[in-house]
């Protein structure tokens, strides 16, 4: 499971699709933001995590707030480790022969500045949160790679460029999830011309994207819809 959301709801859509919980094996944290992070909490009140291995860069559960608000994960790295097999890695994990967790994000584009958003208490100091546990998930598939994303405030053309260094693997299938674009700027235009040059057979951009920067994707870009219960076959 990459991600768990922010509420209940991974509980309900499991049930309707027919998805045992109790067979998870690994759960995925692409980010320590409670959006992506506090369904744990109710995983936690309804199937044992100690069997589970829990992935995720070693920042994850930091604390972190914007104003005074918190928007962190449900537990501390403390309490975690306690609940389950927890693996921080900030550098590549290799989960199975095709899929691995790509860890911390370096910055390979000049236009994929990386942006601070809230504060995040490391070591005991707050300080300026830059993401960094930022990460996605890479799988190797006959046509080349397909990419799931977190919110992508590392940049999605930053995350294609090290998934492909990490994988040895040039050619992108496709990339579903958040690109963290919401403006009509020089820098979607950048990413447009990018991802372009990827020659990807398709992409769904959901979380984090606004529907004027969606539009402006489609118009060079593969866009398809997503939602819940979407199958995708390669």
């Amino acid at each position: 499971m990459l991600d768990t959301g922010y509420s209940d709801i991974l509980l309900s859509n499991a049930r309707k699709m027919g998805i045992d919980l109790f067979q998870l094996t690994h759960i995925v944290l692409s980010l320590g933001h409670n959006d992506h992070s506090n369904g744990l909490r109710y995983l936690d009140n309804t199937i044992p995590l100690s069997g589970l291995k829990v992935i995720s860069h070693p920042g994850c559960f930091n604390q972190k707030t914007v104003g005074n608000q918190s928007i962190g994960a449900p537990f501390s790295e403390e309490e975690i480790r306690s609940k389950s097999n927890y693996i921080p890695s900030e550098t590549p994990l290799f989960l199975s022969e095709n899929c691995v967790f790509l860890g911390q994000i370096p910055q390979k584009n000049d236009f994929e500045i990386r942006s601070p958003f809230g504060r995040v208490n490391v070591n005991g100091e707050w300080q300026d949160d830059y993401l960094l546990d930022d990460s996605a998930v890479a799988l190797k598939t006959p046509k080349g790679l397909f990419l799931i994303s977190s919110c992508s405030h590392s940049g999605i053309c930053n995350v294609v460029e090290y998934a492909k260094e990490v994988c040895k693997e040039d050619r992108i299938a496709g990339i579903l999830g958040g690109f963290h674009l919401f403006d009509v700027n020089d820098r979607l235009t950048r990413t447009i011309e990018y991802l372009e040059s990827c020659h990807l057979e398709r992409i769904y951009p959901c979380h984090c994207v606004s529907l004027l920067a969606k539009a402006k994707m489609m118009e060079k870009l593969p866009v398809f819809e997503t939602g819940v219960g979407l199958t995708i076959d390669l």
